[in-house]
């Protein structure tokens, strides 16, 4: 029996309960049961930020020592755990079990979103290795966003998000709506020799087709390991005609509309007048005037559906 256990594989369990629901923990069981069945020993934490407990310093702790590491919580949840694994210098493989509000990450590559078929992927899914972005020093799973609603994922309150859930999200930005439409700020970017300058509404730099709960990008052309991401930018409307020319351009998605820039990139440099806040996966992610954003190509290996 000591020889069976000592040639378990050893899992990392987080578990973030404040995440989505709230009921992320109603789930550690099956989570365990179906880890230790699989032949790992389960190391399980709860995940509460600001503490010892937290992520990046859990994972710290265990890098060398751990073969999975299988994390239970959001779209932010997810983004600490794989910014904390991008300073292993021995790196497991990732499984995620999404229990946040809108689980875009999860959504564009394809983990369910029913908690049993989650964990049955997180446990005997194929290993998949898939591109990061790294926005200055800090690193994202699927989107670097800035501009109008760009905030919302972050500021919207945790209860009313764990009440009714994406709904939450359309309230904030309804409430937002006389802001957003005014925002304005102006940019020089440069993406893989491709330069532009002038006055944006929002801008994102995506490896998911699926951002807050909507469809930005054309699904079809998304991949998340080809070394490349998707860049979105949209230029300020100088008055209601031109807003409306800009909402009819993103329902319609057409090539070469003057308001939006779409391309695929490896590199992105963004200089600005004054500090730009951005959202990294949904949580704040900084204010920069100069911004780099990179991609490092299947940085990451999770479990994904077979």
């Amino acid at each position: 029996m000591a020889d069976k256990m000592a040639k378990r594989k050893r899992a990392l369990v987080l578990i973030n309960k404040s995440a989505g629901t709230g009921k992320a923990g109603a789930d550690t069981f099956d989570i365990v049961s179906s880890l230790a069945q699989k032949g790992y020993e389960p190391v399980v934490y709860p995940i509460i930020p600001g503490t010892e407990l937290s992520s990046e310093k859990i994972i710290v702790e265990y890098d060398g020592r751990i073969d999975l590491v299988l994390c239970s919580g959001g779209d932010g949840t997810l983004n600490h755990v794989m910014s904390a694994m991008m300073d292993m210098k021995k790196k497991p493989i990732l499984a995620y079990v999404p229990a946040g509000s809108t689980n875009d990450f999860a959504r564009g590559i394809g983990i369910p979103a029913q908690k049993s078929r989650a964990i049955e992927v997180a446990v005997n899914g194929m290993p998949y290795a898939y591109d990061v972005g790294k926005m200055n020093d800090r690193y994202f799973n699927y989107v670097a966003a800035f501009g109008a609603f760009s905030k919302v994922s972050y500021a919207t309150d945790q209860e009313l998000k764990n009440v009714i859930g994406y709904a939450a999200y359309v309230i904030s930005a309804v409430a937002e709506l006389p802001q957003n439409i005014g925002y304005s700020t102006h940019l020089r970017v440069e993406a893989d020799g491709y330069r532009e300058e002038g006055d944006y509404l929002f801008g994102a730099v995506s490896n998911s087709a699926s951002v807050g709960g909507m469809n930005l990008f054309g699904e079809t052309m998304i991949r998340q390991n080809d070394g490349i991401m998707e860049l979105m930018l949209i230029r300020a409307p100088k008055n209601l005609a031109e807003f409306n020319a800009v909402v009819a351009a993103l329902a319609t998605r057409e090539e070469g509309n003057p308001y939006i820039t779409y391309r695929q990139v490896a590199h992105v440099s963004i200089q600005a007048d004054e500090d730009v806040e951005w959202t990294l996966d949904g949580e704040y992610g900084g204010a920069y005037r100069n911004t780099e954003i990179s991609v490092i190509n299947k940085a990451i290996t999770l479990m994904v559906k077979r």
